[in-house]
């Protein structure tokens, strides 16, 4: 399929998605579960003063880190303008909700001190554009904290990028790709990122820490 064929079906799935998702039963709670202690704990490391998360949905994960830092300011961008309306009702201080491509961020350059993106990347058809945008967006030595489903096993990762994702795409979701560890590092490297943490955790998860560095741009390496 075509990139926009990818980001039609994701808006279309996620409309449908948007209410269901403020449901304390709901799969994206369940996700954030996972995934907050790890942002969390990467967020503690250093301050940061201005954060965007890069696919927020209805904004759990902003939620919960504005009642843990409530001084900070955050900013939540989704595709879906039904997301951002579910996110915009639960009145967060300091927030800010925008509709818009992450692969294309509508910000200023060095925007942000902190990126963070949780169980969106794999529905990005186009991770350099996401990796060009963080680069852009963030402020020199800023950080992004990348939380998705991945494998080294290649035999897995070719099983669901060639069965798994179409038969996806067939029953109405806009998921693209797992993305890999070498994918990850060859487009953070031709941005001009450092990928300072790779690892796969419990249940598949990717958690992965890159930096925008102070000044000139140096090569990643595994």
């Amino acid at each position: 399929m075509k990139n926009e064929e990818y980001k039609k079906l994701s808006i279309k799935e996620f409309t449908k998605a948007a209410g269901r998702y403020e449901s304390n039963h709901a799969g994206i709670y369940e996700m954030c579960k996972k995934d907050y202690p790890d942002i969390l704990e990467e967020l503690e490391k250093e301050p940061f003063r201005d954060l965007l998360d890069a696919g927020c949905g209805p904004a759990p994960m902003i939620s919960l880190l504005a009642e843990k830092y409530p001084d900070r300011h955050y900013t939540g961008l989704d595709l879906t303008p039904a997301m951002i309306e579910q996110a915009k009702k639960k009145n967060i201080p300091n927030t800010t909700f925008v509709v818009g491509d992450c692969e294309n961020f509508p910000f200023e350059k060095d925007s942000f001190d902190a990126i963070i993106c949780s169980m969106s990347f794999h529905h990005y058809p186009d991770p350099q554009a996401f990796f060009d945008s963080v680069k852009r967006c963030l402020r020199p030595n800023g950080r992004l904290i990348l939380r998705d489903v991945t494998s080294d096993n290649k035999v897995l990762v070719w099983l669901m990028n060639t069965l798994e994702m179409p038969l996806a795409n067939i029953c109405g979701h806009g998921d693209v790709q797992v993305p890999t560890r070498d994918v990850v590092i060859k487009c953070c490297k031709k941005a001009g990122l450092k990928v300072e943490k790779f690892e796969i955790r419990k249940g598949m998860r990717m958690h992965c820490v890159v930096r925008k560095p102070m000044g000139k741009a140096i090569g990643n390496e595994r």
